[in-house]
């Protein structure tokens, strides 16, 4: 189990995490999400021991990781680390970059376990190709192979898909985390993607300005947000008045775009402003007086064309819940 306690870390004078506390069990995927610069990074860094901590600790089960102040080779046996430089070494093909941490002594298991890898990152077809000769997102599928060569407890992923082609990042995404579920492998993930945080994640953490404001189940945080700011990490959403949808109730309510749906007879009139085609619909932009409202529709509607809006049902009475 990793435990974080009270962990602080500043860059000279600008304090970058602030009182960092969380638990993670074997074989638990945790993402870290948050805007840039909240400190999603930086904490990666401290738990690998590239940076040392200005107060708190960190354990591993019963063992205390130090940090750089104590260990002269950064980083845990237990623990590997992908950052978003992939720092794989040029001179060497993509099959030695897998291996190249992996014992010799038995030749036949090694070179079965870079084909394993090099299968579960869909990059067996490169074995013989040096890193200067791929592009980015596949020099980011190998160096997710290498941090797996040799079997992690904890796996330390920093945007792990951020170069990859939306095609092969799906596949990818289901078979990495699979694998890491077999297996039992923790990892933590440091994410602006939704798909990491909402579809694979067991829990997640909301970092702002070096604070962990928010914690708790993924499909949680994103039906019930508590605050605009983690509404947003999941992509756009409305801050309405609750009076728009209940008479004489005050306060605001957030609303994502495709809670909203077209109505001749809804009550909340708008004007029609703009439409963006997302592939799978259209996020059209409206005005109601002086607020901007975006829904989501399968058709572009006319511009400055006058609509309806109604709010999906049961929405109100999950985003007005109390909070625990």
């Amino acid at each position: 189990m990793l435990q974080v306690k009270n962990l602080s870390f500043a860059y000279r004078d600008k304090k970058v995490l602030n009182n960092i506390s969380f638990r993670l069990q074997p074989g638990q995927q945790l993402s870290v999400i948050g805007e840039s610069g909240s400190g999603k990074s930086t904490l990666l860094k401290i738990i690998y021991g590239l940076l040392q901590p200005e107060q708190g600790s960190i354990h591993w089960n019963d063992k205390k990781l130090l940090g750089p102040e104590f260990n002269l080779v950064p980083g845990e046996e237990f623990i590997k680390y992908q950052a978003q430089d992939y720092d794989l070494m040029p001179p060497l093909t993509v099959a030695q970059n897998v291996g190249k941490f992996l014992s010799n002594f038995y030749p036949r298991k090694k070179k079965q376990r870079i084909e394993e890898l090099l299968e579960l990152v869909d990059m067996s077809d490169f074995a013989d190709r040096r890193p200067d000769e791929l592009s980015g997102g596949q020099q980011q599928r190998v160096a997710l192979a290498r941090v797996l060569a040799r079997e992690p407890e904890l796996l330390l992923l920093d945007e792990p898909f951020s170069n990859i082609d939306n095609f092969k990042k799906s596949a990818l995404r289901r078979q990495l985390f699979e694998y890491l579920k077999d297996k039992g492998i923790a990892c933590i993930v440091a994410t602006h993607d939704n798909a990491d945080s909402l579809s694979f994640s067991d829990e997640a953490l909301v970092m702002k300005n070096g604070r962990i404001i928010h914690r708790g189940n993924p499909r949680e945080l994103y039906l019930s947000p508590q605050t605009r700011y983690v509404a947003r990490l999941f992509g756009e959403v409305n801050q309405l008045p609750v009076s728009w949808f209940i008479e004489d109730r005050k306060g605001l309510v957030l609303i994502y775009p495709h809670e909203l749906f077209l109505n001749p007879e809804g009550k909340i009139k708008a004007i029609v402003e703009e439409n963006y085609f997302e592939g799978h619909s259209y996020l059209v932009k409206a005005r109601i007086g002086r607020r901007l409202v975006y829904f989501r529709n399968d058709n572009p509607l006319n511009k400055q064309f006058a609509i309806g809006l109604t709010l999906k049902d049961g929405v109100l009475e999950h985003r007005l819940k109390p909070q625990p």
